[in-house]
């Protein structure tokens, strides 16, 4: 008896395309890593220049030490100071809100006097918004606050002002 095996059908499920990204930052350059070749390099011809020759283990040591502490911190800001905008959510580190959430973006803080939105928490992970990066207020369901954040924040607030008018009409101006 010849034993034969059933057909496999791969069910798959379109899901369609990915999200359109309207606004992406990656939270830290890869470009750094280039630190601990550089160092390394560096401490073999500063020991080059002092006329012993070449001793491979400081430059080595400096080399791994140099990328593996960058690595480390260049993984850690791609994954906590990272923002994606897509029609459906806000991304901001490893917190993800619904646009449906968002209310109301408030206006840009002008003068001496600080906005009441800036003492709202940070979205993210992060205790508060990250250094470099500038706070965006906005008025979340169920009367929160929140602040999201940006290196380039008039781009991400103008993209997050365009989804939130096409859902909610902007308030009335007294």
């Amino acid at each position: 008896m010849v034993r034969t095996r059933p057909e496999r059908r791969a069910h798959v499920t379109d899901t369609g395309s990915p999200p359109q990204v309207l606004f992406y930052e990656p939270g830290a350059t890869w470009w750094w890593i280039l630190a601990g070749p550089v160092a390394g390099i560096s401490m073999a011809l500063i020991q080059l220049s002092a006329g012993y020759g070449i001793q491979w283990l400081v430059p080595g040591i400096f080399f791994v030490l140099v990328t593996g502490f960058l690595w480390i911190q260049i993984k850690a800001a791609r994954i906590h100071t990272s923002v994606e905008l897509t029609p459906d959510h806000l991304r901001q580190g490893e917190e993800r809100i619904s646009i449906d959430d968002i209310v109301r973006i408030y206006p840009e803080a002008t003068g001496a006097e600080t906005p009441k939105w800036q003492s709202s928490r940070a979205l993210g992970e992060l205790t508060g918004v990250p250094r470099g990066r500038k706070g965006i207020g906005l008025k979340l369901t169920n009367d929160r606050g929140a602040q999201a954040w940006a290196r380039k924040h008039q781009r991400l607030r103008t993209e997050l002002i365009r989804l939130v008018e096409e859902r909610i009409p902007p308030e009335p101006r007294p």
